[in-house]
């Protein structure tokens, strides 16, 4: 069976999807002061890191939990949601059939969990 990773068109196209996505996040004035200050060169390598190993990769991520990773940034799920959004926009953007987005969204989903801040 292929995998996710690969059905997308691997790392190039995992690279682009990413730099899509950040572009539109950036734009977005309820999303973009969460990464006031942030090294996004490195966010953005750590993503397809990320995305690779979690879509069936080559790659291996060694990074922060995503739990650690967002910690105290006060995240609401409505800004979560609008991520998740962004991400599945940038997808289909890219040419990644609809079926398969909404794949890579379902596995995104149960992320919410380590990524909205309980209270907010």
């Amino acid at each position: 069976m292929t995998s996710i990773y690969e059905r997308i068109g691997g790392q190039e196209a995992l690279i682009g999807v990413v730099n899509d996505f950040y572009e539109r996040v950036l734009a977005d004035p309820g999303l973009s002061g969460y990464f006031t200050g942030s090294n996004m060169t490195r966010l953005k390598g750590r993503q397809v890191e990320y995305f690779a190993a979690a879509l069936g990769g080559p790659n291996h991520y060694d990074g922060l939990s995503m739990k650690d990773a967002h910690r105290g940034r006060g995240i609401d799920q409505a800004a979560f949601d609008r991520v998740a959004q962004l991400l599945s926009d940038s997808l289909l953007a890219a040419g990644v059939p609809e079926t398969t987005t909404k794949e890579i969204i379902d596995a995104v989903a149960p992320l919410s969990a380590d990524i909205v801040a309980t209270g907010v």
